[in-house]
């Protein structure tokens, strides 16, 4: 067994196992330099485009005076907006490529563009004007957001080949390590590989499995940057505390200032209050304020808004295939086409939840006999072969077509389009305290959990993602989630 050593320890090579990745084909600098580049390009081509197209819409018959007047006006807008893209960091290096952040930042900088622009129609009373806001806001902003989502399908393409990742290594206790890794390589997307973990303490295993991957690993944090180097990393990011304390970390990142490698903290307090968490230096310390959660107010307005309005066409559209299936279930199975049952909503209040029925009338007698085969966690109970689904409710719910019933449950004000899944309570009353935080808002049609695995998620994590949802949701990322949930169900994953 061959031994690699260097000033950092050594680490033991496995017999038929890669432990080092091949060297990618740029640093993570260099990629996303380029990237935010081909952005910029995109978001300029586009912004032009759909403001001359609206121009020309609108000087069709206009005479010579005035289309100069709208050309200077969408000349104007088309500076403005750009120029907010840039002010709200939509081609920021830390959120491209993943998550929701970058879609939400195009959201913002496009509304904010228009406010501003509606303010001057207004106080210039340019009221022939305002049509150009109502056709190139909606038009422009879905192009902005359905070009950073195919550039985001080519980044994924890439990184699928080992290409367009930022090379990182984990440090922290090996606890805190193996948890970022995993986290990193299911979560990711195209940001991050880890090349190597260096684990603070005695413990020195051969290599660490991150995904489907082996990276080395060497314990000691004496000197972390040559580690570093011999893995060719772009980053360092410390997992959770180290119990030599913030100096030991403020002198890592000097040390690591020689090579341009970025410092990275992965801290448990952003497991759910990462958006609230802002830093406000004082006399040079700087503090981490995380901002109350809100559980009322406008915003919660606007979400209601949202859930009567797509609920209400929801069931007007998928009236057809409703009866369809009402058709199809009666006739595959005796029984009604529905199944209702208690469930626990907002505070705890007692609704009724309807699904399409898609297990035998008798399943819930049944329930006992099959509890000690239980392939659920927590206090959930799951079963991926369960005997009492019927041939038609496996299809329906390998596709969540048993869920639309409850856009009724939306429309009615019970459940809401986006939250946390709706529990029994049977399963609430095993709830721990901090699990009862689910309760603080509407349990959702859809959520982070369907999303992210459904059935295939452990308890522990399909908690801490609805609790990072009734904490720190927003309008903008419903509408992400409501997205994605469309995609799940062409492609369903852990849906049984």
């Amino acid at each position: 067994m061959t031994q690699m050593h260097s000033a950092v320890g050594s680490f033991t090579a496995v017999p038929g196992l890669s432990t080092v990745q091949e060297p990618l084909p740029m640093s993570g600098a260099a990629w996303r330099r380029r990237y935010q580049i081909s952005l910029l390009a995109t978001d300029s081509v586009l912004i032009l485009g759909i403001l001359l197209l609206t121009v020309n819409v609108l000087t069709l018959d206009a005479s010579g005076a005035r289309m100069a007047d709208v050309l200077g006006l969408g000349g104007a807008i088309a500076a403005g907006w750009m120029t907010m893209m840039a002010l709200f960091r939509t081609r920021d290096s830390r959120l491209v490529g993943t998550g929701a952040g970058e879609y939400k930042k195009v959201i913002r900088a496009s509304l904010a563009t228009f406010a501003a622009t509606a303010v001057v129609v207004v106080l210039l009373d340019l009221e022939h004007y305002r049509s150009l806001l109502v056709l190139a806001l909606p038009s422009g902003t879905v192009l902005l957001l359905s070009s950073r989502w195919l550039w985001r399908q080519w980044l994924l393409h890439q990184s699928r080949l080992g290409h367009h990742l930022s090379k990182v290594v984990v440090v922290g206790r090996p606890k805190d390590v193996r948890y970022v890794a995993a986290q990193l390589a299911k979560k990711s997307g195209a940001a991050y590989a880890v090349v190597g973990a260096v684990y603070e303490g005695k413990s020195n295993p051969a290599a660490l499995h991150t995904g489907n991957r082996l990276v080395p690993v060497v314990s000691g944090l004496r000197k972390v940057e040559d580690f570093v180097a011999h893995t060719g990393a772009d980053a360092v990011i410390v997992a959770g505390h180290l119990r030599k304390g913030s100096s030991y970390i403020r002198e890592l990142g000097w040390r690591l200032e020689a090579s341009s490698t970025e410092l990275v903290l992965a801290s448990a307090l952003t497991n759910v209050a990462g958006p609230r968490i802002t830093m406000r230096p004082v006399e040079g310390l700087p503090l981490m304020h995380v901002e109350l959660p809100q559980f009322a107010g406008g915003r919660h307005l606007m979400k209601r808004a949202l859930d009567i309005a797509v609920s209400a066409t929801a069931l007007v559209i998928l009236a057809p295939l409703f009866l369809a299936l009402s058709i199809a279930i009666r006739r595959d199975s005796p029984g009604g086409a529905f199944f209702q049952q208690e469930r626990a909503g907002k505070d705890s209040a007692v609704f009724t939840m309807y699904k399409f029925r898609s297990m035998v009338t008798t399943a819930e007698d049944e329930l006992e006999l099959l509890k000690d085969q239980n392939q659920g966690s927590g206090v959930l109970f799951k079963l991926r072969d369960d005997p009492r689904v019927t041939r038609i409710g496996a299809i329906i719910r390998k596709y969540s077509l048993d869920e639309l019933p409850q856009f009724w449950n939306v429309l009615r004000g019970d459940m809401s389009l986006v939250g946390p899944r709706p529990p029994l309570f049977s399963e609430v009353s095993g709830y721990e305290e901090h699990t009862r935080r689910r309760l603080l808002i509407k349990p959702g049609l859809t959520g982070l959990w369907q999303v992210s695995g459904r059935s295939d998620l452990d308890w522990d994590e399909s908690v801490r993602l609805d609790l990072y949802y009734v904490e720190n949701w927003s309008v903008a990322g419903d509408l992400i989630i409501m997205w994605r949930t469309f995609k799940v169900m062409l492609k369903p994953v852990g849906a049984y």
